[in-house]
């Protein structure tokens, strides 16, 4: 069972997030189909597709786009499953929509996406909890690296580029290369921000 120029793929868990745990008690934090924050993005590969070459093999955990395991309201108000449904639990995904790889339980980008952690602003006099446009690089890519930004780095990025993940626990934002625009070359003592219900995920 193979596509041609897609990957098969099957959500680790359900296909929506929609309870957080805090100590022995679940809370229940959406209940809404619509909303795609909570939908799961964590998913095992099934099958390759025959005609692209790259790094995945099937068994891998992959980080995914939010609309594949979404349902929706079609027109006559019905709830219905995603374009990229298959059958079986199993999904159709493009390889413009995995950001992410795990293999050896380590995390490998995809293509030029990478991964921001967002950082707290310690400015007193601004109402803001996090600095603007400022991240620390969790997971870089080869074309970031060929421009000698890796892992670690403090770096500036473009507005509306706060596509959140919570990836092992950690708040991260994915983003891709061209969405980074500056390299801070002396290193700032920033703090890197995790809020609580990330942990609890």
């Amino acid at each position: 069972m193979k596509s041609i120029q897609q990957f098969i793929i099957k959500p680790i868990g359900q296909r929506y997030n929609n309870e957080l745990a805090i100590g022995n008690k679940k809370l229940i934090v959406n209940s809404s189909i619509s909303n795609h924050k909570f939908v799961n993005r964590e998913a095992v590969v099934v099958s390759v597709p025959l005609a692209l070459r790259t790094n995945i093999k099937v068994g891998d955990t992959v980080l995914v786009h939010h609309n594949l395991f979404r349902r929706y309201y079609n027109l006559k108000g019905k709830s219905v499953n995603s374009s990229k449904y298959f059958k079986d639990d199993m999904y159709f995904a493009s390889v413009d929509q995995i950001y992410m790889f795990k293999r050896n339980d380590k995390w490998n980008t995809v293509l030029d996406y990478c991964f921001i952690k967002p950082v707290i602003n310690k400015d007193e006099s601004k109402l803001s909890k996090l600095k603007n446009n400022i991240g620390i690089i969790k997971y870089d890519n080869s074309s970031l690296n060929a421009l000698k930004i890796s892992t670690g780095d403090t770096v500036v990025f473009k507005s509306n580029r706060e596509f959140e993940f919570v990836v092992d626990n950690e708040l991260l934002y994915c983003m891709q290369s061209n969405d980074i625009l500056i390299k801070y070359e002396n290193k700032g003592n920033e703090t890197e921000y995790n809020p609580s219900w990330a942990k609890s995920s």
